[in-house]
């Protein structure tokens, strides 16, 4: 049985035609939703959301292509575009009831929040993104033998086949390989949870792939044509990241305040899975955005 958030209510719900997500619903009060990042589920959420509960209506998909929400075949290479999928955040939340909400992603669900700020800012209230850069500016950063950091950016971003099956033939050891490096405190992943994870990536091999070949392509496409156009987040922001100085040597603050102009930036001592290592600092970052005015 898989594991699940104590307290929350579970449901499928359509958000586009053959698409439904699977979400954890717990907690009342004014809406945030909480996307997941890679290789993980709306189970890392499990303690932050939880925490924000106790004041929230707290809402936790499971993004298309993860988890047990829907799969899609990608023909055209936008079924997994973030401007896709941040679509799917904006209907979900609707058919729940909620025009306007917060809204929280972390890695893959923070480029995911990134665009439903700057496509839908109507619907969003407030916007955070944990440890990760805008799309065009992540592939701007990765330089030389620095960029060996993101090597699965490369791999994942080739055409439809070869990464397919690679991971394919390793699966457990391709995902495993990240939840290893990427944790300061291996101990916030437990068994049970690493399992279940581990078990969703292998169910969803393609659809990751397509997520990640989305960001070198539709997503890049998307991201020029707003910075061309200079279109900004409206909504106050929080960034939350770790100090990659050492790895990749850019600034941080400048690359995000150029998109998000009410923003705060915090670096955090922790590893990338900082809502699963350190939930209760986040918990009190979210808090913190949801009381700043927002238009």
């Amino acid at each position: 049985m898989q594991p699940k958030i104590t307290g929350f209510d579970y449901d499928h719900v359509t958000v586009a035609d053959g698409v439904r997500l699977n979400v954890a619903v717990g907690g009342s009060g004014s809406p945030i939703v909480l996307l997941h990042g890679f290789p993980q589920t709306h189970l890392m959420w499990r303690h932050v959301a939880a925490d924000l509960a106790t004041g929230h209506t707290v809402i936790c998909p499971d993004l298309r292509g993860y988890g047990d929400s829907g799969k899609p075949a990608d023909p055209d290479g936008r079924a997994y575009a973030k401007r896709t999928m941040a679509a799917d955040v904006v209907a979900l939340a609707r058919a729940l009831g909620h025009d306007r909400f917060a809204l929280a992603g972390h890695d893959r669900g923070a480029l995911v929040a990134f665009r439903a700020g700057l496509d839908h800012p109507a619907a969003i209230t407030h916007l955070a993104c944990l440890d990760v850069l805008p799309t065009l500016d992540m592939w701007d950063v990765l330089r030389g033998r620095a960029a060996a950091v993101g090597f699965h950016l490369y791999l994942m971003a080739q055409p439809p086949g070869l990464a397919e099956d690679l991971i394919a033939a390793a699966p457990d050891r391709f995902f495993g390989h990240f939840l290893d490096i990427w944790a300061k405190d291996p101990g916030a992943v437990p068994a049970e949870i690493r399992a279940a994870y581990l078990k969703a990536s292998r169910e969803a091999v393609p659809s990751i792939v397509a997520d990640y070949r989305a960001s070198a392509f539709a997503d890049v496409e998307d991201d020029e044509r707003d910075r061309a156009a200079g279109t900004r987040l409206r909504m106050p922001v929080t960034v939350l990241q770790q100090d990659w100085g050492a790895v990749l040597p850019y600034d941080p603050v400048a690359r995000w305040s150029a998109w998000a102009p009410d923003l705060q930036h915090q670096t955090v001592d922790r590893g990338h899975f900082m809502a699963e290592e350190a939930p209760g600092e986040v918990a009190r970052a979210l808090r913190d955005l949801l009381t700043r005015s927002s238009t």
